[in-house]
């Protein structure tokens, strides 16, 4: 795990460049504490950074970048699980290896298959791969978009930087950042950017899940696509041999994702994801779970985790976090989440994950994914009601869902998003739906929050149910064999019944929803008034935005929406996005009205 850098330009860099170079890679350290490794090339036109958080084999021997003398030089953010069968493949074939790391199997992986290795990995992953042969920049990024990696083309065409967080950018001189206007305005909807590559800054963009980017010393670029799901249905297994399946897979997945030379703990909210993780992993050792409270809230899930605990018999900690907390770490925090997204959950679980690091856990198992694969929001419910409506119509009132709105102005891009998901699922709006859930709101929204959190305190969050060979068996299941009218995630509901993993009242619990944040707004006198005077602040996103008129209602009126036939009808959630974007603003150096500050 780490975070990795680096540049190609069309022309050898300046003396002058290693300074900014520095900072460009220093900016990550937080991702990787444990060592810093740098390369340049003989003429100095490729620069590769990396800070490393020490996993597998704490030695020097797996710090990176990692050479082979056949002409490569790469960096890996990430872990690849299945290192030990891919190793002995290797050695099988005449390779030799100096270290017991996962990265330096990658090395080999790649001197061995070229860039088809990624068919042979199973993790999570962002990697770099100088090829001084064909002096090409390879770049790729694993199947569900775990791990981050942005590019910027330099002025004038001359180059690329990439880099495992947004914010290095501002450490090039020539870099001018710009907020985009089409990726504020889907932020301000549906809390994140939903295009797949279209970063909160002009003409910096995320290379997509799946995909690698060829980049040649001329500045030339392709991007190709290297997983695709196998989406079709018709053969189905049944329900018992499918659930076979998952829990083999499963068991396998969870048992990899448990190796590591560090201390090894779960997040355990009592929900049926990370309770099932969790039960799995507790069946091949005793496991360290963390759960979370919040002080003031009708919503606790402490009680539900701590059956969870008991039933697993693992070492269990709870930990309260009060909004005093929230406000102590709020200036600061946003900084980390630098491609802006508005789920509340960044600031708690940044919380979680620092109690996480006292204790001397360094790697973290999370149920992320299991919702958007299996059906468990009430968004997949919508793909089996209006089946008499047209597939337009049907589309709008999923995008009316998706915003909380009554209108806006992305349905144009949600709907060429959802046709081309249409036109790859025969028109199965269930499909479609949950390839809009995986490819768009997974990658550039809830795991960038796990990615974020967890690596800006130092710690390692694993994402069992995002395993490709997970993803894959998920892609198959049909909707019914899902949801209900009544009920989600059926599937795996049913095989936790079938391997006794855990209690009945946690396998049926209701799933709450995530809105506390916006609670706190309402009942907090001085979250709110916090919120306001940031959000209201003379010269600040409002005006930009042409919103102080709705949040001088919602603060000093308490109105919580416009009427009908206005857009906006909960004040509240654009509050919290306001105040998102303003914490932003203030600590990336962004100024409203453009420019750093």
């Amino acid at each position: 795990m780490c975070g990795l850098s680096g540049w190609l330009i069309e022309s050898s860099l300046s003396p002058a460049f290693r300074p900014q170079a520095e900072k460009f890679t220093f900016a990550q350290n937080h991702r990787g504490p444990d060592a810093t490794g740098e390369f340049h090339s003989e003429n100095n036109q490729v620069y590769l950074g990396h800070n490393r958080l020490s996993i597998i084999d704490l030695s020097d021997a797996a710090n990176q970048p990692m050479f082979s003398p056949l002409g490569y030089v790469m960096i890996i953010n990430g872990e690849i699980y299945n290192y030990k069968e891919l190793r002995s493949e290797l050695v099988r074939k005449g390779h030799t290896f100096t270290s017991a790391s996962d990265s330096e199997v990658v090395l080999k992986a790649y001197c061995e298959w070229g860039v088809e290795f990624t068919s042979k990995l199973h993790g999570m992953y962002a990697i770099a791969i100088w090829d001084e042969n064909s002096k090409i920049l390879h770049l790729f990024r694993d199947p569900l978009g775990i791990k981050p990696l942005y590019y910027w083309r330099l002025p004038d065409s001359k180059g690329v930087a990439f880099a495992s967080e947004l914010k290095s950018f501002l450490n090039i001189d020539s870099f001018t950042p710009e907020v985009s206007d089409t990726s504020l305005s889907q932020y301000l909807e549906f809390g994140y950017a939903i295009s797949p590559e279209q970063t909160i800054f002009e003409n910096v963009f995320k290379l997509q899940p799946g995909h690698r980017l060829e980049i040649t010393a001329s500045g030339a670029s392709s991007q190709i696509r290297f997983y695709s799901p196998e989406l079709d249905t018709s053969e189905r297994q049944s329900p018992k041999d499918l659930e076979e399946t998952l829990y083999n897979a499963l068991s396998e997945v969870v048992e990899e994702h448990l190796v590591a030379d560090v201390p090894v703990g779960l997040l355990l909210s009592g929900g049926l994801d990370s309770s099932l993780i969790a039960s799995i992993a507790a069946k091949q050792n005793r496991v360290h779970t963390f759960s979370m409270g919040f002080s003031g809230s009708d919503i606790d899930e402490r009680p539900y985790a701590k059956m969870v605990s008991d039933s697993i018999g693992s070492v269990h900690k709870e930990i309260l976090i009060k909004p005093e907390e929230i406000l102590a770490q709020l200036d600061a925090l946003p900084a980390h989440f630098d491609d802006i997204f508005s789920d509340w959950g960044m600031v708690s679980t940044k919380l979680l994950y620092s109690k996480c690091q006292e204790h001397n856990i360094k790697v973290v198992l999370v149920g992320e994914g299991s919702d958007e694969l299996f059906g468990g929001y009430g968004i997949f419910k919508q793909a089996l009601s209006n089946m008499g409506l047209p597939m337009e119509a049907r589309l709008f009132l999923l995008y009316r869902q998706y915003i909380g709105r009554r209108h806006g102005s992305n349905y144009k891009e949600f709907r060429k998003l959802m046709k081309s998901y249409l036109d790859q699922c025969n028109n199965d709006l269930f499909s479609a739906i949950r390839l809009f859930e995986t490819r768009n709101q997974l990658p550039n929204n809830y795991v960038m929050k796990v990615d974020k959190a967890s690596m800006s305190t130092s710690i390692e969050a694993r994402t069992p149910f995002l395993d490709s060979r997970i993803a894959d068996i998920a892609y198959q299941i049909p909707a019914d064999q899902l949801v209900s009218l009544n009920d989600e995630k059926l599937v795996l509901k049913s095989m936790a019944q079938r391997y006794d993993l855990l209690p009945e009242k946690i396998i049926n619990r209701r799933k709450f929803g995530a809105g506390i944040a916006s609670n706190w707004l309402e009942t907090s006198p001085s979250f709110r008034e916090y919120a306001k005077e940031r959000i209201l602040a003379p010269e600040s996103w409002v005006d930009r935005l042409q919103l102080r008129d709705a949040m001088e209602r919602y603060f000093n009126d308490r109105q919580v929406g416009y009427g009908f036939p206005r857009a906006i009808s909960l004040f509240s959630n654009l509050a919290w996005k306001l105040l998102i974007l303003s914490l932003w603003s203030e600590s990336i150096g962004v100024l409203p009205s453009g420019g750093k500050a």
